[in-house]
């Protein structure tokens, strides 16, 4: 096991393999990873520990969804607050060190993504992942002062929208959010608030689901239901 600090006498079984083994346990996906360098953002692991490896740790389709929802009640707790619960004890578990794309001052989770070589930006401005598509979310970037190979050798994964013709995602939208110029948010906020848009805010980004790349790790509607909220209740600071 290179990520010398994991605390589990499991590590050295299995190598990085068992990293990746426990973030899926967990509920989890790594969505990349990188070695930090001058200039990333990145944080040390520990004071006098510098990062040495970086995974990008989120959700794809509605798994961690069911596991939140069957622990907590969505309507009255923070997904935040159950991310950084899990993941902190999972970081415990690694000898890692978790940092959180909701913690203040943000962090640069949009530049890691790219550094990847994994996910790339779509014309929407959100990061598109080439399995994946648009269905994946940042939850959390945990870092080691060791090595941690890449999954799948960290090859350079091509881009899923420079194939893409008709970019049927640009039109998707029914009040225009989005465009090539970039993400018109309040546009967006204004539908939501109108009978029109019940239907947005019931089934998710329009946009999204226009998007061919990964339609099979769409979010549940009860899930698409709870982050439309937190994007509206976002907006109007209720």
């Amino acid at each position: 096991m290179s990520a010398s600090g994991c605390a589990s006498r499991d590590c050295d079984s299995d190598g990085d393999g068992f990293v990746y083994a426990m973030i899926e346990d967990a509920g989890f996906v790594v969505l990349g990873a990188f070695e930090p360098r001058d200039g990333d953002g990145v944080p040390d692991v520990a004071p006098g520990r510098p990062a040495r490896a970086a995974l990008l740790v989120g959700n794809v389709g509605p798994a961690m969804w069911r596991r939140f929802s069957a622990e907590r009640d969505p309507a009255a707790d923070r997904l935040d607050d159950w991310t950084r619960e899990r993941i902190g004890a999972l970081a415990g578990r690694l000898g890692a060190r978790a940092v959180f794309p909701f913690d203040t001052p943000p962090l640069p989770f949009q530049r890691w993504a790219y550094r990847t070589g994994i996910l790339h930006r779509s014309p929407l401005g959100l990061t598109i992942h080439p399995r994946f598509g648009l269905w994946h979310a940042y939850r959390a970037c945990l870092l080691f002062d060791a090595p941690v190979a890449a999954a799948g050798g960290g090859e350079v994964a091509a881009h899923p929208c420079e194939s893409c013709a008709t970019r049927p995602c640009l039109s998707a939208c029914p009040v225009d959010a989005f465009t090539e110029a970039g993400y018109d948010t309040a546009a967006c906020a204004r539908h939501l608030e109108t009978p029109d848009g019940d239907d947005c805010a019931g089934y998710g980004c329009r946009a999204r689901h226009a998007c061919p790349v990964g339609q099979e790790y769409a979010c549940a509607p009860e899930q698409a239901r709870f982050h439309m909220s937190a994007f509206r209740r976002a907006r109007t600071g209720g």
